[in-house]
């Protein structure tokens, strides 16, 4: 992360409580693909699409997230050929069958671009909504969604590479020695597997966590391939990298970025982003970085053109992508590899 290394960029797109504008009255998919397309010229290693089941009343504020995002990552990469797509998806409002099958899906369509972003922060009207109205307690909450993602990462590993054939003379689908049920049977869930989808061509997709608390690190390091941080961060890339070493897996396995919010800071200078998103990569607290900004082009141009050449003049920002796949972008092996 240092020592020549670049750092890793990506962008949320945090959809605003009041549309920007009046002529802005309402869903603009069109909006929303021209941010990704800039973000991809840019180099940008992912984009971030936030999701809610929710709808707020009374004066509770109500943030307007116009689209599905599972449905918009597969919009979008109809549209792009190079940045990775991720969405975020509730561990309640989903099983993990169907949500492993879709983010599978969703690969294939993408070439390998795709990524789940799975957020630890439990929501008691997002329960009322999917038949809970009684809510789970934190702890309830953390094994559940703990599980729920283990069972999503066994589903993706059922088929190895090449387990289907699709032999039509010899009438043979799959080689039944390189397909592995699942089994599952566990506090919270029961499912068999496989998945009917094949292998991803990235080996599976992106597991992105998000919203963690200390009680959430030892899940994030077992799960995670990227890990959004909240800045200041509670912990930082070495910490993650130490639990993850401390259960088996390599610390390269995962990719530490810190959020930040540059918008309003980028008219005082490109210089003064810069440095704030220098020194704590420099010093190793983060992987990189998740910029958080509304979909606003001007916002978003700024960004892009003011302080993205000025990163690239320190080098710590790559210049083009260095391969196909989100994986790729991120310099992250598939799971056989870790």
């Amino acid at each position: 992360m240092a020592d020549g290394a670049t750092m890793h960029l990506a962008v949320s797109l945090v959809p605003e409580a009041a549309p920007s504008h009046p002529s802005d009255a309402g869903p603009d998919f069109s909006l929303l693909a021209r941010f990704v397309q800039k973000a991809e010229a840019a180099g940008l290693d992912m984009v971030v699409l936030a999701d809610s089941e929710l709808v707020a009343r009374g004066d509770a504020p109500n943030r307007q997230v116009p689209f599905e995002a599972t449905t918009l990552l597969a919009a979008l990469a109809t549209v792009t050929s190079r940045i990775g797509l991720v969405a975020a998806a509730s561990t309640v409002a989903h099983q993990p069958y169907n949500l492993a099958r879709r983010f599978a899906s969703l690969d294939i369509i993408s070439h390998g671009r795709a990524g789940w972003n799975a957020s630890m922060v439990p929501n008691p009207r997002e329960a009322a909504n999917f038949s809970r109205p009684e809510v789970f307690s934190g702890d309830d909450f953390r094994r559940r969604a703990e599980e729920f993602i283990g069972i999503v990462q066994g589903l993706w590993q059922g088929w190895d590479t090449d387990a289907l054939l699709f032999d039509k003379s010899g009438g043979r689908f799959f080689d039944p020695e390189k397909m592995h049920l699942l089994d599952h049977k566990g506090e919270f869930f029961s499912v068999r597997g496989p998945l009917n989808v094949a292998r991803s061509p990235q080996d599976m997709p992106v597991l992105v966590m998000s919203g963690l608390s200390e009680a959430d690190m030892d899940i994030a390091a077992r799960f995670a391939d990227v890990i959004l941080l909240d800045e200041p961060a509670g912990a930082n890339a070495d910490d993650l990298k130490r639990r993850a070493l401390a259960v088996g897996r390599s610390p390269d396995a995962i990719k530490a970025l810190m959020n930040v919010a540059p918008g309003a800071e980028t008219a005082a200078g490109p210089g003064i982003i810069a440095d704030r998103l220098e020194e704590p990569f420099r010093s190793k607290s983060c992987d990189g970085f998740n910029i958080v900004m509304p979909p606003v082009e001007a916002v978003f141009d700024e960004f892009v053109d003011l302080v993205l050449p000025e990163l690239r003049r320190r080098g710590l920002l790559r210049s083009d992508y260095p391969g196909a796949t989100l994986r790729s972008h991120l310099g992250l092996a598939g799971r056989d590899e870790q």
